[in-house]
């Protein structure tokens, strides 16, 4: 960690769960429908943040809200947490361009461990849920740590063409994509994506399942209770544009922003922000 990042969580008194200075706090709400369309009232109880400005970026930086930015909502209820995004982006991969694929890999829009989930417009969701790790590890694949990928035109469940949840990191270990695969296949983990209906973006709702996918101690996992509780956080959001618009960047995407870390580094768990769970409603709700 960067010195002036230390003198600085010294003089906060914060306790981050990752060493990244960025946090989002969640607080219980009523439960939404995970439909791919944001209610009038249904995230008014949420904490309401926004993206990509001063997020990282990983590829060509974004430099117009047109281009790629984002509204984003998380609470939870008695057995699930949620988040909700509203994404704006003027250039829907597979919509407005052709389905064209990377050089790097063709089996990109497979739908196995030599797939590529993230190759599309598609959203990321990583939560260290356990508020541990060694080293520059990355996510472990269980309900201690994961990282998960609700791309807008492919999903496990609905096959190229639908949008929803696809197995993310590291889908080189067998076990970890059998975990996320059982999650998906069990509902433990839901995600509906759906383009807007004036187009130039999309909505994900998104819900996980505190048991098995939010295990802070061995067997143990999450319920609300009256005192809060951290977990590592990083959201990243992808934009696959025209496949000239990426040259030069790894698969030819044009953005990927992360709401936590540095680049190249922004999946090593203690590189992420912070997901603050607060006892309680959401205090600026009336």
């Amino acid at each position: 960690m960067k010195l002036g990042v230390m003198i600085w969580l010294l003089l906060t008194g914060m306790n981050l769960a990752g060493e990244w200075p960025r946090e989002l706090q969640a607080f219980r709400g009523t439960t939404p429908k995970v439909d791919g369309v944001i209610e009038k009232g249904e995230w008014e109880d949420a904490v309401r943040f926004e993206g990509v400005k001063g997020w990282t970026p990983q590829f060509s930086p974004t430099t117009k809200t047109e281009d790629l930015s984002l509204v984003g909502w998380v609470k939870f209820d008695a057995k699930r947490l949620y988040f909700a995004f509203r994404v704006t982006d003027d250039v829907l991969y597979g919509i407005d361009t052709p389905r064209w694929l990377p050089e790097k890999n063709p089996k990109a829009h497979e739908l196995t461990r030599e797939g590529w989930p993230w190759f599309g417009d598609e959203m990321e969701l990583l939560i260290n849920a356990s508020n541990q790790w060694q080293g520059d590890a990355n996510a472990a694949g269980d309900g201690a740590s994961w990282q998960m990928v609700c791309n807008l035109t492919k999903s496990q469940l609905g096959g190229v063409g639908t949008g929803g949840l696809l197995e993310g990191e590291p889908r080189s270990d067998a076990k970890a994509w059998a975990n996320y695969q059982r999650w998906i296949e069990m509902g433990a983990m839901q995600a509906v994506a759906k383009v807007l209906p004036e187009g130039k973006g999309y909505i994900i709702e998104w819900a996980v399942s505190f048991d098995p996918c939010l295990e802070i101690a061995p067997g143990k996992f999450f319920t609300p209770g009256s005192q809060e509780v951290k977990m590592g956080l990083n959201i990243a959001v992808g934009d696959l544009d025209e496949k000239e618009k990426g040259a030069g960047n790894f698969g030819n995407f044009h953005h990927e922003d992360w709401f936590a870390g540095a680049k190249n580094k922004r999946t090593n768990l203690r590189q992420w922000g912070t997901l603050r769970l607060m006892p309680g409603k959401n205090p600026a709700v009336k």
